[in-house]
């Protein structure tokens, strides 16, 4: 699991954002990545992406969907955007997709600040992936805890035994907006420029030895060691820090994780799931935001796999005439059909569950096959694949 936070502001886009997603983005080696993108949250800017479309989540589609990416999960509020990417061939595992936010700005009228999440189970774990912009300025560490409380107590989600954030796997991470506590701007940056972060460690907010000792909400979160300078505040186009306002450099961007809470209803095996961090460290080379990106990448070990689709398809391999065009599929006994259930057509490459060359509606309770007609079939000479949409669950939850 890739994770990528970066507060990008008012910022276009760069032209090319590969080297975002590290040096294994083409191998495969990564099953999921999650992005998050604080952007432009002002009311004509948040019109015209309505209108049109939202210019970040369609540049990380168009980077990530050529490696085998398939979208499965967008939140946005106002100026907080949640994405989560999946290989395709995981999606029929990936199951009980939700989303909340809970907006925490103006006491809870304004989504400049608070928290989106988007929660699944991953091959029958449950994971939760919450994405925050808390309170600024050194005063508010008090406020920023409120605010990660109350984004907690009111994100619940539906169905399963998983209906808290903290019933998750969970990993945490956004512009937190956690300060250096007691030295004045020139000891961190002479800290910095002689590469003594350790002394800096020792006053961060969101540290062991601070808030985690005094903030009972913040037990059970881990974090890797901070290896990289603070990323926060910067000059636009630059690598230099803060020359017109004298910002004091801090950690604002973080990534944090959490296992389920003790007493937290279990899946069947009853086995501990173990989380391991290779990396975590910024990408210092952006300079279109006065924040630097920051990314992690971690493994989750699982006792146990679903690995039974709900929905099995079989197909000839390849479609030489229309009366090959035929998908028989089958149905595990558990699972809860819908006439708004359909078979599509996508492209190797698609970018989310809508992206279809083509689809056929698979209504009848009892019906095992659809049939595409000769003006459904795409001309181009592709490679394609065919999934199976679930209207209930709101994802794919079988493929050819």
């Amino acid at each position: 699991v890739y994770i990528v936070t970066w507060n990008v502001g008012s910022a276009v886009p760069p032209d090319d954002i590969t080297s975002l997603f590290g040096p294994n983005v083409s191998d495969g080696s990564v099953d999921m990545f999650i992005i998050l993108q604080e952007v432009n949250s002002m009311i004509n800017k948040r019109l015209k992406d309505v209108l049109f479309s939202d210019q970040w989540s369609e540049l990380c589609m168009d980077t990530l969907s050529p490696f085998g990416y398939v979208l499965v999960a967008s939140q946005r509020m106002q100026g907080v955007l949640l994405l989560v990417f999946s290989k395709f061939c995981h999606l029929p595992f990936l199951r009980g997709v939700q989303t909340e936010s809970t907006r925490t700005g103006l006491g809870g009228y304004w989504g400049n600040k608070g928290g989106v999440s988007a929660r699944m189970t991953v091959f029958g774990h449950p994971v939760c992936f919450l994405n925050c912009h808390l309170p600024a300025h050194m005063r508010n560490l008090e406020q920023r805890m409120e605010d990660f409380e109350s984004i907690l107590q009111q994100q619940q989600f539906e169905g399963g035994t998983a209906t808290g954030v903290l019933d998750h796997v969970v990993f945490w991470f956004g512009d937190l907006n956690f300060r250096i506590e007691d030295y004045d701007i020139h000891v961190v940056k002479c800290a910095i420029d002689s590469n003594k972060l350790p002394l800096l460690w020792e006053r961060d907010q969101l540290q062991l030895n601070m808030a985690k000792n005094t903030e009972s909400i913040l037990e059970g979160f881990m974090e890797g060691q901070l290896k990289f300078p603070p990323t926060y505040k910067f000059d636009v186009g630059t690598h230099t820090y803060d020359t017109a306002k004298k910002r004091k450099p801090a950690w604002t961007d973080r990534i944090l994780w959490r296992l389920r809470r003790t007493g937290s209803p279990v899946p069947t095996h009853n086995a501990a799931l173990q989380r391991t961090q290779h990396t975590y460290r910024s990408h210092m080379g952006y300079t279109i935001s006065d924040h630097k990106p920051v990314s992690a990448l971690f493994s989750l070990h699982f006792p146990f796999k679903v690995e039974m689709p709900l929905v099995e398809l079989q197909v000839n391999k390849e479609w030489c005439k229309v009366s090959d065009a035929t998908v028989r599929f089958t149905v595990v006994s558990t699972y809860q059909r819908s006439s708004w259930d359909w078979v599509a057509i996508y492209k190797v490459g698609f970018r989310h569950h809508k992206d279809y060359q083509a689809y056929v509606w698979a209504k009848g309770e009892h019906a095992t096959q659809v049939t595409f007609s000769d003006e459904d079939l795409p001309r181009d000479d592709c490679e394609y694949i065919l999934g199976y949409y679930s209207n209930n669950m709101n994802s794919i939850v079988g493929l050819s």
